[in-house]
C-alpha cells in the first residue's frame, strides 16, 4: 500500500542512531533507483493512522526528496509483538547495546514489561538486560541525544564517557559537546577523554575550544613507537593501525562525494595516487606472506636474531 506521510506516526525514531554516511548512501539510491523495498507499520487502532516499525531512514530520505508519499507493508501485530520482531530481524546488524537498552527501555516503560520478560523475549539472561539497561541510565541524556544524531559512536560512548559520567556527568556533558561536532572516531573519543581526566583545566579549556588541536598536538608529543621501548609487535600494530584507519577515512571522504567536487586533473591525480597506494599494499601483502612463512613460532618467541 501506499500512504501519504501525515498518516505516518514516527513513534520509535529515538530507538535508532543515525549514521550521516548510510543515510547519504541511501539518498542517493533512492534518488537514482526510486523506492526498493517497503517500510514497515502496524495499526495502533486509530482510523488511517500507522506507527512505523521499521525504515525511518528509509522515510527522511524520501522527505528529503520531496516525496509526499511511501510504500509500506502492515504487520498484522501488536505494537510491542512487532518491536520484536523488527529487532530479532535485524540481530546481526552490530545495532550495539546502546539501542538494545534504549528498545528495553521502551518495552519495559511503554508496555510494563517485567526484565525476566524481557530476557526471554530476546533468549538472553536476566543480567543481559539489566546490563543494557544500566548503560542507558548511565549516559546522560545529552549524550544519548548525540549518540542518536550519530555524532558520537555508541560504542565510543559507552567505553569512555560512561566511565567519565560515573565520576562527573556534568564534566562528560561539557566535553561531549564540545567534540561531537567534529564527529571523532573511537580511538580519538578515547584520547580525548584520557586528556580530559589526565589535564589541567588549561588543558581541558584548549580541548573544548579546539578538540583537532588537542589531537593533533598529542600526536605530535607521541611521535612514532621506539622499537627498543615499544617492541616489534607494538611497531608493526601501529603501523598496520595507521594504514588502516587512513584507509577508512579516504572512503569516508569518498562516500560523501568529495571525488564528484574535483576537477578532472585532480580526480586524474587522485587516480594515480591510488593506484600507486595499491601497489604498495599489494608489495606489503607479500612480504607479509613470505616473513610469516619464514618465521617460525618456536624459535625464541619468533626473533631471528636469538635463533638456534
Amino acid at each position: 500500500m501506499v500512504l501519504e506521510f501525515h498518516q505516518i506516526e514516527l513513534r520509535y525514531e529515538a530507538l535508532r542512531t543515525r549514521s550521516a554516511m548510510r543515510e547519504a548512501r541511501l539518498l542517493a539510491s533512492l534518488a537514482e533507483n526510486g523506492q526498493q523495498a517497503p517500510v514497515v507499520v502496524v495499526t495502533p487502532g486509530e482510523h488511517h493512522r500507522y506507527v512505523l516499525v521499521d525504515g525511518y531512514k528509509r522515510v527522511r530520505a524520501l522527505r528529503r526528496l520531496g516525496r509526499d508519499t511511501v510504500r509500506a507493508m502492515a504487520w498484522d501485530l501488536v505494537e510491542a509483538e512487532a518491536l520484536l520482531v523488527e529487532r530479532l530481524m535485524r540481530s546481526g546488524d552490530g545495532a550495539g547495546a546502546l539501542e538494545e537498552g534504549w528498545l528495553l527501555a521502551e518495552l519495559r516503560d511503554r508496555f510494563g514489561m517485567t526484565e525476566g520478560e524481557l530476557g526471554k523475549r530476546f533468549d538472553r539472561s536476566a543480567s543481559w538486560v539489566s546490563r543494557r539497561l544500566g548503560l542507558v541510565g548511565e549516559l546522560p541524556l545529552e549524550i544519548q541525544e548525540q549518540v542518536r544524531r550519530g555524532e558520537i559512536a555508541a560504542h565510543a560512548a559507552m567505553r569512555h564517557l560512561i566511565p567519565l559520567a560515573r565520576a562527573n556527568a556534568g564534566e562528560a556533558v561539557r566535553l561531549a559537546a564540545a567534540i561531537g561536532p567534529h564527529r571523532p572516531t573511537s580511538r580519538e573519543v578515547g584520547t580525548l577523554c584520557a586528556g580530559w581526566l589526565s589535564g589541567s583545566e588549561a588543558t581541558r579549556q584548549l580541548l573544548v575550544e579546539d578538540p583537532r588541536l588537542f589531537l593533533r598536538a598529542r600526536a605530535q608529543a607521541r611521535g612514532p613507537p621506539d622499537p627498543a621501548e615499544a617492541g616489534p609487535a607494538a611497531v608493526l600494530l601501529e603501523d598496520m593501525g595507521a594504514l588502516g584507519g587512513i584507509a577508512r577515512r579516504a572512503i569516508r571522504h569518498l562516500r560523501e562525494g568529495l571525488l564528484a567536487r574535483l576537477l578532472g586533473p585532480e580526480r586524474e591525480e587522485v587516480g594515480r595516487a591510488l593506484a600507486q597506494a595499491r601497489a604498495d599494499v599489494d608489495r606489503l601483502v607479500t612480504t607479509h606472506g613470505k616473513e610469516a612463512q619464514n618465521a617460525r613460532p618456536d624459535d625464541a618467541g619468533g626473533d631471528p636474531a636469538v635463533a638456534t
